[in-house]
């Protein structure tokens, strides 16, 4: 997609479609008021009538209005201007974006809301437009013979007025970002027949080889073995499609610098193992990888953007099914760290594969690690299907994390890590079993993945619900979301 930032009259932009953000106030902004006028006043009659409130997400679309250039104009509503903050806007942006993708269209040019100029910077303001733009025109219909959504050949973000050469970069960091988030959601989206260890690994291969300052090394099942990951290769067992480690590097700081360490849960699909899931909780298994997708698309985009921090990507690749040769309710796995894990339940195999591949991030020299994995039900169950759930092992580490998503506009939330969970896990026979009680199943899960983190500063993201989207909404296409692409890029920026 060509990105192009311009300043000038709304009215003369020459595009397919025009996005307007309309605010939620008493009276529209100069700008605004201006653009009002050279319609006709047609922005205040829609105010008159409540046709047009400017409440957030109420969106209209006009065809062949006289005086304009573009084809077709949408007004969405952001809400009060002093409540207007980048996930807002962002929203409003994809919602747009949305509505003209549906179609088949060349190009898009978005007006830079005057409205927010204030609160709001205007090169965060830029990127997330852009951002938006290119995941709102992407859609789930990787297999339909006809698409759904139709990307965009050019996008124009529009100033009212002022230096437009100021915020271009701005705009094209936008439409980056935009892609790292639509490759975490393209790897989620495709079934498990065509993403598997073996091919998640290569295509990881493929995007590495095209980044400048990005290493890809893969670890097959004989380097598993020898590297005494026995823990992941248990849960590999029952399956056909032998499993795969793939560790990306990037080094845009010092040698001796610290390294931030990303590890992705990457179960291709997860049958349940013997502990066999029903029909209904197997549909969308094929998104038990999204951490390791979301680990892929957010150092791609850091090496893309050469920020100066050294990052490392682990990604642990299995799949988890049901043969004769299926790990076992009540074996004894021996994990890369020596300890000994009593397994309960085959179902929960997440994190027996994130057992072994945090302790070779620790010992390939991790400073800080944060995880990311689909892991429990039961964090879903607790903030639902729109909130990331935070575990740390400390609060600094956590802090920094959360400010990340904080600015990046996506929700955590921090849960608590109390040393009684761990309690739950005590094991008559190991070092441990694989999970506790009903009860905490997200706390109980992450107290287990903190005894392979070599006491090193660690956040453990649980995204089993914001990352796969159970039905389409105004804003956001069901399937793979790419949640937490843009925070783990915002948390490398600010990485010291």
């Amino acid at each position: 997609m060509q990105v192009e930032v311009t300043a000038g009259s709304l009215a003369e932009v020459e595009a397919d479609w025009l996005v307007v953000f309309v605010p939620q106030d008493s009276d529209l902004p100069p700008a605004l008021a201006a653009f009002d006028k050279q319609l006709g006043g047609l922005l205040q009659r829609l105010r008159e009538t409540e046709d047009l409130t400017g409440k957030p997400d109420q969106t209209m679309v006009l065809h062949g209005i006289q005086g304009l250039a573009a084809t077709r104009l949408v007004l969405v509503g952001i809400g009060k201007s002093e409540e207007c903050d980048l996930a807002r806007l962002g929203r409003a942006a994809s919602t747009a974006a949305r509505i003209a993708s549906s179609r088949k269209s060349s190009s898009i040019a978005v007006a830079l809301p005057e409205a927010v100029a204030g609160s709001l910077d205007a090169s965060a303001t830029a990127t997330a437009i852009l951002t938006s733009l290119v995941t709102g025109s992407a859609g789930q219909s990787l297999y339909r013979s006809e698409p759904d959504r139709h990307p965009f050949e050019a996008a124009i973000v529009v100033l009212p007025e002022g230096d437009a050469s100021s915020l271009r970069a701005a705009a094209a960091e936008g439409q980056l970002l935009g892609e790292a988030v639509n490759l975490t959601r393209e790897l989620v989206n495709l079934t498990a027949d065509d993403i598997y260890p073996e091919s998640f690994a290569s295509r990881a291969e493929q995007v590495a080889s095209g980044i400048d300052g990005l290493t890809c090394t893969i670890l097959d099942e004989q380097q598993l073995e020898a590297e005494r990951f026995g823990s992941l290769l248990a849960v590999a067992r029952g399956s056909d499609r032998p499993p795969r480690v793939v560790v990306l590097e990037y080094r845009g700081a010092g040698e001796n610098d610290p390294q931030l360490a990303l590890v992705g849960k990457g179960v291709t699909f997860d049958s349940g193992g013997l502990s066999l899931k029903p029909s209904e909780g197997m549909n969308t298994m094929k998104c038990d990888m999204a951490g390791a997708a979301t680990v892929l698309g957010a150092i791609s985009a850091i090496a893309r953007l050469k920020l100066p921090v050294n990052v490392t990507g682990y990604m642990g690749l299995v799949e988890n099914m049901v043969s004769g040769r299926s790990y076992k309710l009540g074996d004894v796995l021996k994990a890369r760290s020596g300890t000994t894990i009593e397994v309960l339940n085959t179902d929960a195999e997440g994190r027996l594969v994130l057992a072994d591949v945090l302790d070779y991030a620790v010992e390939q020299g991790a400073s800080r690690i944060v995880d990311l994995a689909t892991l429990t039900g039961a964090c879903v169950v607790a903030l639902g299907e729109d909130v990331v759930g935070l575990f740390a092992s400390c609060d600094d580490w956590s802090a920094e994390v959360q400010a990340a998503a904080s600015r990046a506009g996506e929700q955590v939330w921090a849960m608590p890590m109390f040393d009684h969970f761990a309690e739950l896990l005590k094991s008559d026979v190991a070092d441990c079993k694989n999970i506790g009680t009903r009860w905490g199943g997200a706390i109980t899960a992450a107290k287990f993945l903190e005894k392979f983190t070599g006491e090193r500063p660690w956040v453990h993201l649980d995204i089993a619900g914001p990352s796969f989207a159970s039905s389409n909404k105004p804003h956001r296409e069901g399937g793979g979301t790419g949640c937490m692409v843009r925070t783990l890029i915002e948390l490398a920026r600010q990485f010291k």
